[in-house]
């Protein structure tokens, strides 16, 4: 069974920033959601980040959540959580791959993401894997989220002399003099 196989885990990131955290949580399934968003807290934690919370009405409104605080606040990061279980119509698959791949979407514009929502069969898969104590998805998915954050953070500052882009103080507008005065 899946939940018991070993695999290799990244050891957790060291910040020497603080570090915040959106955690968007669809609970539709409010025990699952409970179980891995207490996971999720408690991994922004041990890194010593801080994180906030907010709740949706589905899978499907977790990525339009991140990218409207994207857009409008100061995260350094995103963990979407929720638990998609498939059900006797083709809406299981739908929900799953527009959700995931929005996620994806977002991250490939540059967004620290962990995905954490859940897509399984039936519940007892979905308890498995929500469980802090057992697979821990939420935690997994805010480890990954700060995985990325660090990584943001370690290539970010490297502009100067490194590739093709220039540092800021570099960048000059049409008709800007040294002195910053303009023509």
């Amino acid at each position: 069974m899946a939940g018991h196989e070993t695999h290799y885990i990244l050891p957790r990131p060291v910040f020497d920033k603080p570090v915040k955290i959106l955690i968007v949580v669809a609970p539709y399934y409010k025990d699952i959601a409970d179980d891995m968003v207490a996971g999720a807290k408690a991994e922004i934690e041990a890194c010593g980040g801080t994180w906030d919370l907010v709740e949706v009405p589905g899978a499907l409104e977790v990525p339009t959540a991140i990218n409207i605080a994207e857009g409008m606040s100061n995260f350094d990061g995103y963990v979407a959580l929720g638990c998609v279980i498939r059900g006797e119509t083709t809406h299981y698959d739908t929900v799953c791959n527009d959700s995931s791949r929005a996620l994806q979407l977002l991250g490939l514009q540059g967004l620290c993401i962990g995905n954490g929502i859940l897509t399984v069969e039936n519940r007892k898969q979905a308890e498995v894997r929500a469980d802090p104590a057992d697979q821990n998805k939420g935690g997994g998915a805010a480890a990954a989220a700060l995985h990325l954050v660090a990584l943001g953070r370690k290539w970010g500052g490297q502009r100067n002399g490194v590739g093709f882009v220039p540092d800021a103080e570099e960048y000059k507008l049409a008709g800007e003099l040294k002195d910053n005065s303009t023509a």
